[in-house]
């Protein structure tokens, strides 16, 4: 168990020091009074795909992008540069190898107060021991 914790830890950390270039503040924890637009790093997956010889995980992580702005271009811009930096990169996980990381969905929203654009994205990554 300790070491799926780490694993997932390990990615949760690569992925906000990846996105650290990104040009948008990047939290796990939103402030109060945050000014947007900002991204929030979301829930994750971890699964095991142990064989004899390897030990190594499959992963998801979710990705909200959050902005104020009047239509949909601020969340697409930020998550076009979200995808330019983790689509297909061979992200740095201390203690594991990326096999592959890619992006499975995109999609963006209009929240309940009718002001706030809500940009959703899930990342698949496969890594090894």
């Amino acid at each position: 168990e300790g070491v799926e914790m780490s694993a997932a830890l390990a990615i949760q950390t690569a992925i906000y020091q990846r996105l650290g270039t990104v040009g948008y503040p990047v939290y796990d924890a939103v402030p109060q009074e945050t000014p947007y637009p900002y991204i929030t790093i979301g829930d994750d997956t971890l699964d095991e795909w142990d064989t004899d010889t390897e030990t190594g995980f499959e992963a998801t992580l979710t990705l909200h992008t959050w902005s104020t702005a009047d239509g949909r271009a601020e969340i697409k811009t930020m998550q076009g540069a979200i995808y330019d930096l983790l689509h297909y990169h061979n992200l740095s996980i201390s203690g594991y190898n990326t096999i592959v990381l890619y992006q499975e969905f995109e999609t963006s929203q209009l929240e309940s107060d009718g002001v706030t654009r809500h940009g959703i994205q899930r990342y698949r990554l496969t890594v090894r021991v």
